[in-house]
């Protein structure tokens, strides 16, 4: 089963969709965190979410980062969505598990990642300043608190599933919607869309029977005329390079590359995204030093008041 997000309209172009099935992603990422079935789940709806926020932008190169702080043992979860419905992400604490819920046996995602903080959202388009929005978590379950946020710091009340099936073997299914009445909706269509939000939580499992994304749209919202926009591939894709880490390290100042390089001579920097190793030579980290300092004494040349 290929991954997809596909984008429509309902009620004459009154209501915005987006709609992902993404196991393959979600399952790359588990591998490569090694990630408990807990933290899977909370890791793949906080993927998904943020492929569908991300896909919402209108530059190419833009990026949305969605990150939720929640005080949970599980840690701090930071996702990054691009406009072609890629991702990448991590959990600070991937092999935290927690028992399942008592009410309904379902994995306790809630627990693991808490709900004694904030869902954070920062919308780059290039510009000089990203967007930075952030309500109060709900929940912890990721799909109620980005729900929230939509109403509390975009205006936008939405109605958000998401939703992630593990088994023996790993994960089975991911899926999510993301639907979003426009100004002009009429409340007739409304009250429609309200009533059949039901169907999104048999979403996961149809996805997994091997239903597509256009089927469910249409078996769930049939009567609501969808229209289809436009249909994009979900991955996982990490871009880091040691080019980029280069910069990380020179934004630490020669001071404490220099004190890196004569402690342990050389440096190994780790991708928290991908798991992506990258070593620096102790050469490698004066040569950075040297950089930071030259750029430092610029810096201070332009602060002088002039005579």
């Amino acid at each position: 089963m290929s991954d997809e997000l596909v984008k429509g309209l309902l009620c004459n172009a009154a209501i915005n969709f987006y709609a992902i099935s993404a196991p393959n992603t979600v399952e790359q990422a588990r591998r490569l965190h090694d990630a408990s079935p807990v933290c899977t789940a909370a890791l793949g709806r906080s993927l998904m979410a943020a492929s569908m926020l991300g896909c919402m932008l209108k530059v190419p190169d833009g990026e949305v980062s969605f990150m939720v702080k929640g005080g949970g043992p599980a840690g701090n979860i930071v996702c990054v969505g691009r406009p072609d419905a890629s991702v990448k992400g991590y959990i600070t604490n991937p092999q935290v598990d927690l028992p399942p819920r008592e009410s309904d046996g379902k994995l306790d995602v809630g627990g693991a990642v808490g709900k004694d903080g904030t869902l954070v959202v920062i919308t780059d388009l290039g510009l000089k300043e990203p967007y930075v929005g952030q309500s109060d978590l709900v929940s912890g379950e990721i799909a109620e608190d980005l729900a929230s946020y939509f109403v509390n710091s975009q205006q936008q009340p939405s109605a958000v599933f998401l939703g992630v099936h593990l088994g023996a073997s790993g994960v089975t299914s991911a899926a999510g919607m993301i639907l979003q009445p426009l100004p002009f909706c009429p409340d007739d269509a409304v009250e429609k869309l309200e009533r059949r939000l039901y169907t999104l939580a048999e979403m996961p499992g149809l996805m997994e029977a091997g239903m597509t994304l256009e089927e469910f749209v249409r078996w769930a919202f049939g009567d609501m005329d969808p229209v289809f926009t436009e249909t994009l591939t979900p991955a996982f894709r990490c871009d880091c390079s040691k080019k980029r880490l280069r910069e990380v390290l020179f934004a630490l100042g020669e001071k404490e590359l220099l004190d890196m390089a004569e402690a342990q001579h050389g440096a190994q920097l780790v991708c928290h995204f991908c798991g992506g190793k990258y070593e620096f030579s102790e050469a490698e980290l004066r040569e950075i030093a040297a950089r930071a300092a030259e750029a430092k004494a610029r810096r201070e040349d332009l602060d002088e008041p002039a005579d």
